[in-house]
């Protein structure tokens, strides 16, 4: 697809390997912190629309599927030069028809809101980010480490029930970059918490559990490790943790809107509640 822009044709093309340099490029120009290997986790794991100025990547987007029933559509990014002329609503679009019947979930800033609303989108709830560098962190004594390979059918299994949709492969790429945290009852692992590197530090995130106690269990643990790192996580605003974090030194810096474009309507499972996202882009 062509896209006449003034000076310059834009194309729209599948987004591979090779433009994952130029999407970093465009990220660092628009003020994330996204290391090439961030962008490599998320493409790694998704389908991709990027649109190319001759050999210049001017704007990108991604579709997640989460199995066969949901997906996210993120990293939506568009050149300051090119904007004010359609193409993130082209490349949005692109990446909306890649997740065919899917229910597609987003975060919006409050500048994007206009254009998600136009395609189909609804507003569902907000999404705080709190970072900075961890303070002194007590270690609670009922949590543990444990390997990935041991914790993938527990954590699949509950992060199934609580994001309602399936995100293996999302694990699978999780479990690549260190071990979980998880709660126990009896044999059962009933509750987890993930951690990774990300940009300038370090995401917690997802975290899955059955009630607040065990999910500020879970996130001292991994702070507790931490003192003096620099460290986000983003929380659905319901979660009610925003006081705790800051407490911590992760003060409260902003946030985003979550939508769903297609929801079925479906509940969450009671019995476990995302209380920590895995990213923006992946919810």
């Amino acid at each position: 697809m062509d896209l006449p822009m003034q000076t310059e044709t834009v194309t729209l093309a599948p987004f591979e390997a090779h433009h994952l340099d130029g999407a970093l490029a465009l990220s660092r120009a628009a003020g994330w912190a996204h290391r090439r290997e961030d962008w490599k986790m998320i493409w790694s794991i998704s389908e991709g629309r990027v649109a190319l100025a001759g050999d210049r990547v001017v704007g990108t987007a991604l579709m997640t599927p989460f199995g066969n029933t949901c997906s996210a559509i993120n990293m939506i990014i568009v050149d300051e030069s090119q904007r004010g002329r359609g193409l993130g609503r082209q490349l949005t679009s692109a990446v909306i028809e890649l997740a065919g019947d899917r229910e597609c979930r987003l975060t919006a800033t409050s500048d994007g809101l206009p254009l998600y609303e136009k395609l189909g989108f609804v507003a569902t709830h907000q999404v705080v980010r709190h970072q900075g560098i961890v303070g002194q962190v007590d270690t609670p004594e009922n949590i543990g480490w444990i390997r990935p390979d041991d914790a993938l059918p527990a954590t699949k299994a509950l992060d199934r029930a609580a994001f309602g949709a399936d995100r293996d492969a999302l694990h699978d790429a999780l479990a690549k970059e260190g071990p979980f945290a998880v709660v126990r009852n009896g044999d059962n692992i009933v509750a987890f918490a993930a951690t990774r590197s990300f940009g300038i530090g370090e995401v917690v995130g997802p975290v899955v559990a059955e009630n607040a106690e065990q999910a500020r269990d879970l996130i001292a643990f991994i702070l507790s490790g931490k003192e003096g790192r620099f460290v986000r996580i983003d929380i659905p605003e319901q979660s009610g943790l925003s006081s705790l974090l800051e407490g911590w030194g992760l003060p409260h810096e902003g946030g985003v809107v979550a939508m769903a474009r297609g929801a079925t309507g479906g509940s969450q499972t009671p019995e476990v509640r995302t209380f920590v996202l895995a990213s923006q882009a992946l919810g």
